[in-house]
């Protein structure tokens, strides 16, 4: 009697076998438009998905470009739209009531972002930093940014960067040639490229906090 893998929901290779591109729609959404889904491995499912659909058709998981893409760009557009209207319509309340310190260290950077960037250039930017991605949206429509600017910049970040991930997936699959050999080291360098915006903002966070403390 064959016996089902449990899905890892933190691995995008377990999601992707499981799944194909309607996981990666699912956890676009999810990621980009629901506070629980801070934690999905965003960066690293598209860029493997599009690793995926590279090479040789006969391995064990392979998937269509196309899906891939239309998924991606799909749950990525919806979620964020839908993350927007909570937050105009919860507004913070549906932060409070999160106990995630992550969450919470993800909405302050968020709102430095919009403040120091403005709303158009910082709902771009936020796509392609883990967690803030999560919590910019339901924070600019509680903070009332206007739904045609949201739009407008959510659109275009949220195609660049699923885009941009799954094609770069995609190429470096096409041109390595036994490329699943060499998945978990490069998918381990994605994740640590998407966390460095988080430690270069945590550094220059406690830097201030020095040079405030010691001015006082």
């Amino acid at each position: 009697m064959a016996v089902t893998q449990a899905v890892n929901v933190l691995d995008a290779g377990s999601l992707l076998s499981a799944f194909g591109a309607l996981g990666v729609a699912v956890v676009m959404f999810a990621e980009t438009g629901l506070l629980v889904g801070f934690f999905l491995p965003g960066d690293s499912l598209l860029f493997t998905a599009g690793l995926l659909c590279a090479g040789d058709s006969d391995r064990s998981v392979h998937l269509s470009l196309w899906q891939v893409l239309v998924a991606a760009v799909v749950g990525a557009l919806l979620g964020a739209q839908t993350g927007y209207w909570l937050g105009r319509r919860g507004g913070r309340a549906l932060l409070a009531r999160s106990r995630s310190k992550k969450l919470h260290e993800g909405a302050e950077r968020a709102e430095q972002l919009l403040e120091r960037y403005g709303h158009a250039k910082a709902v771009v930017l936020a796509r392609f930093v883990p967690i803030v991605r999560t919590v910019l949206n339901p924070l600019a429509g509680a903070l009332e940014v206007p739904v045609r600017v949201f739009t407008v910049w959510q659109v275009v970040g949220g195609l660049v960067w699923t885009i941009g991930l799954t094609l770069g997936g995609y190429a470096l699959g096409s041109s390595v040639p036994n490329v699943d050999h060499y998945l978990l080291p490069m998918v381990a360098l994605v994740v640590l490229v998407s966390l460095t915006p988080i430690a270069l903002e945590a550094r220059r966070a406690r830097a201030r906090r020095a040079s405030e403390g010691t001015s006082s």
